[in-house]
């Protein structure tokens, strides 16, 4: 038996929407940071280290791109879903 996923002791909520946005800075002397802002509220994902990338690094950012691509076809498809076809019940 395959021992269970550790549940998260906290949860934050953050919830797109008007004013949220999501940025990639690259720099030429650290790597790059991507900056989540939500209001008042900013999130900056980094690597491991600010002077060099790992393999583990590289592996993080590929499955953060495709949980990200996967949200997008997910929240296009609800959004097109709705009864008006512009994301707003009628």
């Amino acid at each position: 038996m395959g021992r269970a996923k550790a549940r998260p002791a906290s949860v934050i909520n953050l919830n797109s929407g008007s004013g949220a946005v999501a940025e990639n800075h690259c720099y030429p002397v650290r790597t790059p940071v991507l900056e989540l802002r939500f209001g008042s509220v900013q999130v900056l994902v980094t690597t491991s280290a600010a002077d060099e990338v790992t393999a583990a690094d590289v592996e993080f950012a590929q499955g953060l791109a495709r949980e990200a691509a996967s949200f997008a076809r997910s929240v296009e498809r609800t959004f097109h879903g709705l009864p008006n076809g512009r994301g707003v019940a009628a």
